[in-house]
């Protein structure tokens, strides 16, 4: 294949991917935003304790049939899981609108978009091979998840600030690593069945971007509304 060819079929894929992430990312806001305008519907949603726990268990299947599965499962149900996951993840993150100001939203949206769009193009653009960076982020992770569920019993306010701190830095890292493993996914296991590969590659990005949007809003937040 020409050298021209390439760069723009691998150019076309990850624009496609970036799609696929704006797409669930607007669909999560829309979501949200909805939800936190009708007490009514929030209460029912987020108020009922097996409503709750019901639509957190929907996500973890729908994550884990993206993820682990989604070779096996046909190119429209991997889609329409996508989109239920983050109209789901819409529904869980309304409160956000209740305890947040829209401007505040806003400018935190708009430093998340900056510190993404930046470690994403590091990420396209570096020659450096990032790959033992994931599996650092990774264990990273687990620490910080386990943190955050000792902090559960804790309620320790700075430690809270701290994990936040670490979580921007390891999902500004995954957004770097994981941009890169999109760039190089035609070059080494592109099976031609690209729609679930863009599919995934969304996933990952719309991950990170939604928990390094979580952890800067609990850094730059702002007052709370009900301050």
């Amino acid at each position: 294949m020409r050298r021209s060819s390439y760069a723009k079929i691998t150019n076309d894929y990850i624009q496609k991917v970036y799609l696929w992430m704006f797409v669930g990312l607007l669909i999560t806001s829309v979501t949200a935003y909805v939800v936190s305008q009708f007490p009514d519907l929030y209460n029912a949603i987020l108020g009922n304790d097996v409503i709750f726990i019901g639509i957190l268990v929907v996500q973890f299947l729908a994550i884990i049939s993206i993820s682990a599965f989604i070779k096996r499962i046909p190119d429209n149900l991997a889609g329409i899981t996508f989109v239920l996951y983050c109209f789901l993840t819409g529904l869980t993150l309304s409160v956000i609108f209740l305890d947040f100001s829209i401007s505040s939203i806003a400018y935190v949206v708009v430093i998340t978009a900056a510190m993404f769009g930046f470690m994403s193009l590091y990420g396209y653009i570096t020659k450096t091979d990032l790959t033992s960076l994931g599996s650092i982020l990774t264990m990273c992770l687990f620490g910080i998840i386990l943190a955050l569920i000792v902090n559960l019993f804790l309620m320790n306010s700075l430690l809270d600030t701290i994990l936040s701190i670490l979580g921007v830095l390891v999902f500004s890292g995954f957004a770097a690593h994981d941009t890169q493993h999109i760039k190089n996914t035609l070059m080494y296991g592109g099976d031609g069945d690209l729609i679930k590969e863009e599919i995934l590659g969304a996933l990952n990005l719309y991950l990170d971007f939604v928990n390094l949007f979580l952890d800067l809003i609990d850094l730059l937040g702002g007052k709370r509304r009900n301050d």
